[in-house]
């Protein structure tokens, strides 16, 4: 079930005073929600490389906990959020099946953190985002989209995906703005308080 923007918001245009941009990237497996979410959230519509399901994804990508699904992301989404007269928020949302993964180093680059979007009937398939965000120094946070009953605490979650303390974990319904635009603010505060960290670690 996917959340589109509102009318109002379509055509907003990029202001003439924007001059610093940020990118976020949403990870995550097949099906969890990363489209839904950068839908809910962006003040423009949205672009899509979603494409209908067909036979050529049957035996490859396990839709067997999405059988609602019909479409699915081939390369990327990406939507905008303005949050000051300057400072404009890129979205990019991530192809979840394991023959796109071979975007997802592409999509890192120049990101200054990502959101991984967690199913808890499918944990294991968060393995490879967390992997791969290490392996490039992003810094992330963790969002349980509860699209259904959550299976697992948040406390269960962190302790499966053998989370660090310090890195947040937050619930979420993708398909609503005011919940996906708390898990960006969650990140940009998370993001923050690293960058504080740092001024002070280098100050010492």
């Amino acid at each position: 079930m996917h959340s589109r923007t509102s009318d109002s918001a379509v055509d907003a245009p990029l202001r003439e005073s924007a001059s610093d941009g940020l990118k976020i990237v949403i990870v995550g497996g097949f099906g969890v929600g990363k489209t839904t979410m950068v839908q809910s959230v962006s003040e423009i519509r949205p672009l899509s490389t979603e494409e209908t399901m067909t036979q050529a994804g049957v035996g490859i990508d396990d839709a067997s906990f999405v059988q609602h699904k019909t479409t699915t992301t081939v390369a990327f989404d990406f939507g905008r959020i303005s949050l000051d007269e300057q400072m404009v928020l890129y979205l990019f949302g991530a192809p979840g099946q394991e023959r796109f993964w071979f975007l997802w180093d592409r999509l890192f680059s120049g990101t200054l953190g990502a959101v991984v979007l967690v199913d808890t009937n499918r944990l294991a398939d968060s393995w490879y985002a967390l992997d791969r965000l290490e392996h490039h120094g992003t810094p992330f946070i963790v969002a349980r989209n509860n699209f259904t009953e959550p299976q697992h605490t948040l406390e269960e979650v962190r302790e499966a995906l053998d989370l660090p303390p310090e890195v947040p974990v937050i619930d979420c319904d993708a398909r609503t703005r005011d919940s996906s635009k708390n898990v960006l603010v969650t990140l940009a505060r998370y993001l923050y308080s690293l960058s504080a960290t740092s001024a002070v670690g280098s100050t010492v």
